[in-house]
Formats: C-alpha cells, sequence, structure tokens
C-alpha cells in the first residue's frame, strides 16, 4: 500500500463526538473527538469529520471544541437527529462499560467537497467501527478512503456495533492497524487464528497490505508488529485513578512520533507514557486533553 506524506502535521480524525454520561454527570467524548484534541494538545493539526444534532447538546460540544481552539468546519449540524450521548458504568475503572444510544447525528455523516479535500491534504486519515455503524456514515468513509494518506484504522470495537464485512473492508484500506488485547482474541476467532501477536499479525500481514499493527496491553504496555519482527514495551506502571481516555492518548502520541519517524521503540515509549499519564488522573474525558498538555509543561512527558 503506498501512501503520500506531505510533512504539514495535519491529521483528519472521522467518528463520533458525545456525551459520556458518568455518575458524576455529563462530559465530552468519543474517542475519535479525543484524539482530535490529544493532537492538537502534542502541537499537531487535527480536524474531526463528525455530527452533531441542531440541539443544546450539540452546541455545547461545539463550544467545548472551541475553548480548545479545535477547528470545526468539518463538523456538520444534522438537522433530523440528535447529538450523540452514552450511559457509561465505571464501577470497575479499568473495564469502562458504555452503552451507546442510536441513532444520533454522526450515524449520518454525509461526503462533501471539504472532507474529501482535507483528507487528501492530511498527512494522516483516523477512522474506527463504531463510527461507522451505520451505513450512510460508512458509505462515506468508503469515499474519503481513496487517498493515498497515511490510513490508521482504530479498531475500537464496541459490542454489537460492529460487523467483520465492514472490518474486512476498512483492513484494505489500512497501513497501520491499532486493536487491544480483547480485540486481538476476537479478531483471531474470526479468522481462524491462534489468539496470539504472532499467529494473528503474520495471518493479517499476509493478507492485508498494512504497514503495522499494534496491540495495546492496558497496564502491561503495548506491542508493535513490523514485517515479521514484534516490538515490546512493558508500560509505566502507575496508579490508575480511570482508564478513560488513555487508549486514545496512546494513539495521539503513536501517530505524532511516526510521523515524526521515530523508531518502534521510542514510538512506543512515548505512546505507553503519555497513555499511563493521563491513566493517573482522575476524571472524564473532558480533562484529559488538559492532563496532556499539563503533562508536557511540567516535563513528565
Amino acid at each position: 500500500m503506498t501512501y503520500i506524506k506531505n510533512m504539514r502535521d495535519q491529521i483528519v480524525i472521522f467518528g463520533e463526538m458525545l456525551w459520556d454520561c458518568l455518575p458524576t454527570g455529563p462530559v465530552a467524548g468519543g474517542a475519535p473527538m479525543n484524539v482530535a484534541l490529544h493532537l492538537h494538545q502534542l502541537g499537531l493539526s487535527s480536524r474531526l469529520i463528525s455530527a452533531v444534532g441542531e440541539d443544546p447538546d450539540g452546541e455545547k460540544l461545539l463550544d467545548f471544541l472551541k475553548g480548545f481552539g479545535l477547528p470545526l468546519d468539518l463538523i456538520q449540524t444534522n438537522t433530523a437527529h440528535e447529538t450523540s450521548k452514552v450511559l457509561v458504568d465505571t464501577t470497575d475503572p479499568e473495564n469502562i462499560k458504555y452503552t451507546i444510544v442510536s441513532p444520533v447525528a454522526w450515524d449520518f455523516i454525509q461526503w462533501s467537497p471539504e472532507n474529501n479535500r482535507a483528507v487528501e491534504e492530511a498527512d494522516a486519515f483516523v477512522f474506527g467501527t463504531l463510527g461507522v455503524r451505520n451505513q450512510e456514515s460508512f458509505k462515506t468513509l468508503i469515499k474519503l478512503l481513496h487517498h493515498p494518506t497515511l490510513r490508521v484504522f482504530d479498531a475500537n470495537l464496541r459490542p454489537p456495533y460492529y460487523d467483520f464485512e465492514v472490518i474486512e473492508t476498512l483492513l484494505g484500506f489500512t497501513d497501520i492497524l491499532k486493536i487491544n488485547e480483547d480485540e486481538l482474541a476476537v479478531f483471531a476467532d474470526y479468522f481462524g487464528t491462534e489468539p496470539s501477536v504472532e499467529s494473528l499479525c503474520a495471518y493479517l500481514d499476509q493478507h492485508f497490505p498494512m504497514e503495522i499493527i499494534c496491540i495495546t496491553q492496558g497496564s502491561k504496555g503495548a506491542m508493535i508488529y513490523q514485517k515479521g519482527k514484534i516490538y515490546n514495551h512493558s508500560g509505566y506502571k502507575v496508579k490508575v485513578q480511570d482508564s478513560i481516555g488513555a487508549g486514545d492518548a496512546f494513539l495521539s502520541g503513536f501517530i505524532k512520533t511516526y510521523l515524526e519517524d521515530k523508531s518502534p521503540e521510542e514510538i512506543l515509549d512515548f505512546a505507553c507514557k503519555i497513555g499511563a499519564f493521563v491513566a493517573t488522573q482522575k476524571g472524564g474525558t473532558l480533562d484529559t486533553a488538559k492532563r496532556i498538555s499539563t503533562g508536557l509543561v511540567r516535563g513528565k512527558l
């Protein structure tokens, strides 16, 4: 797979933006929106392709993003569907559970010349499975994936909102795949491989023309599979306050260092460090971008 690197540090992220309804109250969230914010805090130019409803919740989400200086030009307003909400169960801080309301505005993201041009000119294009649970958004994403930019697939499986026919299609456009250890087992079961990094990655490497597979393992760190070689990082041992936003922070750190042409070891070290730092900070996704900024200023990242 060939992609064109423009070296302007412009990242486009596609998918959901929403309110996480926590026991302590609603906070802004959604993996794509979190990644866009984290990348912005890390000094990259990030833009989000998504949608909100024409309602107070949508206005509040847009105001939230304005507060960080994130561009809003690719975020659509849907008059027929509401802004997304997710019910969050934080009983187990290391295994957050989500109930995702459907349908919502980002289920109906429309193709436009503006978002098409943004992806065409980007250094990287990030997407996942939840944002395309509806055929309307899926059709839009497929059109955008035909551009030869760096395509980063964050699997981010949210049962029951994924379909392996869709996943196989997306894998055909993938340069970098990120999955966690639970998703590795799901992928292995579907593709009929052993549930090991070596077995699944070898299969994916043979059947799909991707460059890197990254497997996150929570508190145990992360791994990179590249051209038959595995790079491992044991992670940073920290006291976890909650894991909300940690995986999104990891991915932002991964993308930043990858675009800087860092080695796999350096990429893993920074990504694990930024994910661990966010996990030590109590609070919802509303605060994670600020945490990253604070960590950078204090020399903790």
